[in-house]
Order: C-alpha cells, then structure tokens, then sequence
C-alpha cells in the first residue's frame, strides 16, 4: 500500500479533525448518505453541557452537531462492548433534547434529535449491517399513521410524528461483508476497514482521502495515533480472552448445578465477570503507560472514578 493510501480511522478523525470548519465536508456528506437528505452543519455543539449534580451522568457523545435545518446531530462511535447501550443511547437523545430548550419557551422549540452509532461489537441478533428505528403512531384497527395538526407561526400545519420525534441509527459495522456498490456501502466499508476507493464519487469521501491521509500528520500526532491503534488491538485481545474464560466459568457452573437455567446464569455471569475484569484489567496496563485518564474512558467505557481508582 502507497503512502498516500493510508487513511485515519474514523473514530480518531472524529475526535481530533471533523470538529474543524473546514472539514465539515466529510461530515456532511457522511450523514448526507446516512440520513438521505442533503445534510449542512452549520456547528459543533457542546457535548456534556448542564450537568447538575456529582451524580449526573455526562452526555458522552463524539460529535453533536447542529445543522441547518436546526435540528440535532448526534454521532457517537462504540469500539468495545458495553451494558445497557440501547439505555445510554436513549439517555443521551434525552439529554440532548433538555439541554437545548429552557425553561418557559415553548415545545415549538424542541429540537428534532438524529442519533447515530457507529458499532464495532456484536449488540444483538440480526442480519442487516445498518438498522434504522424512529417513532410512528399506527391506527390499531385501521392501519393508518396518525398526522398532528400544530399550530406554527400563528397558522394551522399538519405535522408527522417522524419530523419530531428522535431516529435512531445503528451501524453494525462488523456485519458488513459486501463489495461496495453504493456511496452507503462506500462509507460503511471505509467506517471497516480504512479503504477509500480512488475514484469514489461517494459524498464525503472524495474530501476525506483529501484531508484523512495518515502520512499529512505530524510525527506526534502520528505517534498518538499509532498508541491509539494499539490501544484498541490490546483492549480486543483482553475481550476476546475475557470473553472465553467466561464461557469457560459459565460452562463449570452449569455443570456444577446440573440445571438448564444454572447452566444459562452461570454463562452469562461468567461471561459478564471476565469482560469486566478483562477491561480493568487493560485499564490499568493503559495507566501504567501513561495513557490519560480521558482516553483510557473512551476506550474502555469506564467511568472517571473506575480509573481514578485502579
């Protein structure tokens, strides 16, 4: 592979690079060809903004744009697995929506939320790569969707539920095993595997092979890279032995307690204990080494008081 070949991963470019004005063209034409309709990002949001408490949970997103139409983009990018994700997702879309509308305006002013997870683990059963899910009322007996009559800027409209309400999108990325056809397919097989095709004409990509080039960054912002990369390849291979001598544990409970449903508890416990123990385990190689705390978060999804105490 040429030097010039060589792009940076998505999540690393989201964090440091697509932030940047002059980038947003990469973002745009991703969710363009995400969302299906021609996407303007006129900035990037704040994304842990209104904690009120110790207790409050962040708001912990990659991206949180705001686009032309003034609706709210959110992007956030899962390398390793975590519990309850499908509640994480749900609490940050909430999150988003509150922060963003204050006390005595009115609901006009509710922002419509797009939330987006680029996922690199196995969240569940299904064959597709790319999952889609937003709110609709369906007549029961009928079969017909619902249209609300609103009142806006002083006249009557009807509006669709599916213009307010949050969509929701799961990229399940390691799913996808198809040549690439479309500008969709051209994305999600850059989101695997770093490829960009020299002639795409995939929106977005054209400027990412432009301004994603491995070789355009400084020694030290290659150097962070790099660690990144290992950081990621060091905290797989610790899932993937997690992963197995949980279902070694489970197995030995099961059989221990000779019943189907000790067999099923004692799998997932096992599995659950080692994944765990697998991470903090990471963790703390990752702090011996001098990694941030911030960065041992995002990689292993463990809150600042976890690493604080390993």
């Amino acid at each position: 592979m040429e030097l010039q070949d060589r792009y940076i991963r998505f999540d690393w470019a989201v964090k440091r690079l697509l932030r940047h004005k002059a980038n947003f063209g990469v973002l745009e034409g991703f969710l363009t060809v995400l969302i299906g309709d021609d996407i303007h990002i006129v900035e990037i949001l704040e994304s842990e903004g209104n904690q009120q408490t110790e207790e409050d949970k962040f708001n912990r997103v990659d991206i949180k744009a705001l686009n032309s139409k003034n609706e709210i983009v959110i992007i956030e990018i899962q390398n390793t697995r975590e519990l309850y994700y499908l509640e994480r997702i749900l609490y940050g879309v909430a999150k988003a929506i509150t922060e963003h509308i204050s006390l005595g305006e009115t609901y006009y002013k509710v922002k419509k939320i797009y939330s987006i997870s680029i996922l690199y683990f196995d969240i569940g059963y299904g064959t597709d790569y790319l999952y889609h899910g937003q709110n609709i009322f369906k007549g029961v007996h009928t079969g017909d969707f619902l249209q609300v009559s609103t009142r806006e800027k002083d006249a009557i409209v009807p509006r669709m539920p599916s213009e307010i309400y949050p969509e929701y999108f799961l990229i399940r990325v390691n799913e996808f095993n198809k040549v690439a056809m479309t500008p969709l397919e051209e994305w999600i097989e850059y989101l695997k595997t770093g490829i960009i095709r020299p002639d795409t004409t995939a929106p977005g990509l054209g400027e990412a092979r432009e301004k994603l080039k491995y070789y355009s960054m400084t020694p030290q912002e290659r150097h962070a890279y790099d660690e990144h990369l290992s950081a990621l390849m060091i905290q797989n291979d610790v899932l993937d032995s997690a992963k197995l001598e949980g279902k070694i544990e489970g197995r030995m409970e099961g059989r221990e307690e000779g019943r189907m449903e000790g067999r099923e508890e004692g799998r997932a416990e096992g599995r659950e204990e080692g994944i765990k123990e697998g991470v903090v385990r990471n963790a703390r190689r990752m702090k011996e080494k001098g990694f941030s705390t911030e960065d041992i978060m995002e990689i292993t999804g463990l809150t600042f008081e976890e690493v604080s105490q390993l």
